[in-house]
């Protein structure tokens, strides 16, 4: 389980306990927690497109320069 489940998962279950106790705050803390986990799950997504890009990037270089 990664970083950003991890937090999406911690939040939800402070959510939820914050809403039982009737606890404002534990309840806020849980939403930035799972806020956290959702921005660190985005940032992995665009991390791993980007990774995508330069390497088809490289491999059209390689493969031009191959040719010539």
């Amino acid at each position: 389980m990664g970083a950003a489940n991890v937090d999406k998962a911690k939040g939800r279950v402070k959510q939820a306990v914050g809403d039982v106790t009737d606890n404002d705050e534990l309840e806020r803390e849980g939403k930035l927690d799972e806020a956290s986990g959702k921005a660190k799950d985005t940032v992995g997504k665009v991390k791993d497109k980007a990774e995508d890009v330069v390497d088809a990037v490289r491999d059209k270089v390689e493969s031009a320069s191959d040719k010539h």
